[in-house]
Parts: structure tokens; sequence; C-alpha cells
């Protein structure tokens, strides 16, 4: 068994976990934050990413033991004050949800992109950097345009990225 220390959604977490037991096993299990979902464990669907480190990661990429010592941002760590991030607002504004199974990965995909790109995005940028997140639902139509509306608000100085 590993000791994992984390900083998580702005808190101190302390757990074990098996060795080979994965970052987004150790959120859903021993945290209880559901809100990152497991899609397929080959890391090839984005709906289990997290930020680490502020950076956005796959976390079915990711033992639990190799995150310790990391700040975790997760889903439910967007909004600590119960109002919704920007992001999410732009998602609900722009219909870019469905079944909503793969929406936090894409919101948390979203988030860092934004960070990484803050004098704007264009469409041809936002669909090549969320090649990474499947959604079955949607044509990614309405996921692009919030992601641009996000970005638009929140470039012009009213929310910075989380």
């Amino acid at each position: 068994m590993a000791k994992v220390e984390l900083f998580v959604n702005g808190r101190a977490v302390t757990g074990e976990a098996e060795d080979r037991t994965l970052l987004v096993h150790f959120l859903r299990e021993n945290l209880g934050l559901t809100g990152t979902h497991v899609g397929c464990d080959t890391s090839q669907c984005g709906a289990c990413v997290v930020h680490v480190d502020g950076r956005a990661v796959k976390s079915c990429t990711m033992l639990a033991a190799q995150a310790s010592g990391s700040t975790i941002t997760t889903i439910e760590g967007l909004s600590p004050n119960g109002e919704l991030h920007p992001l999410q607002v732009a998602f609900r504004e722009n219909h870019a949800l469905q079944c909503g199974f793969c929406t936090p990965g894409m919101i948390m995909t979203s988030v860092d992109m934004i960070r990484r790109h803050p004098n704007g995005l264009d469409e041809a940028t936002v669909r090549d950097q969320l090649e990474g997140n499947i959604c079955r639902c949607t044509g990614y139509h309405n996921i692009v345009k919030a992601v641009l509306d996000a970005s638009d608000k929140m470039g012009k100085g009213a929310v910075k990225a989380a």
C-alpha cells in the first residue's frame, strides 16, 4: 500500500491505496469525488480529465501514488462557492451537453485550454485540442461554441481561468 497525500479542491487529503490504483479510482472511491468519470480506462475518451498542478491530465493514465504531493482540481473544485464556473455557464447557455457523461472531462480540458491561450481561441484550435475528449451524443458544434464563448468572456478580464 502506498501513502497518498494530495491537496484536492482546496483541502489536504491523505489516504492509502494499492500501488496499482489509478488516480481516477482514488478520487472516486477513496474521496467520493464522482464527478470525475471512468469512461474507458485506456486514455482515449477524456471523461476522467482533472487538473494536476494546474494542467489537464487524464486521471486514468496516472497512478494515485504518482500524484502524491500534487494539487488536484476536479470538476467539483471549479465552483467552490456554489456558483458555476464561467465554462459551466457557457456549456449550459450554449446547449453543449446532452447526457452529461463527457461534460466534466470536456470542461476540465477546456479550462486548461483557455488558460494556455489567454489571447483567445479559434474554432480550429478548440476542435484540435478537444480531440482527446469523446462525446457520443453531440456533433461537438455546441461544445466548441461554448468553449469559444467562455474564452471570450474570461479573456475580457471578467473572470480568470481556475
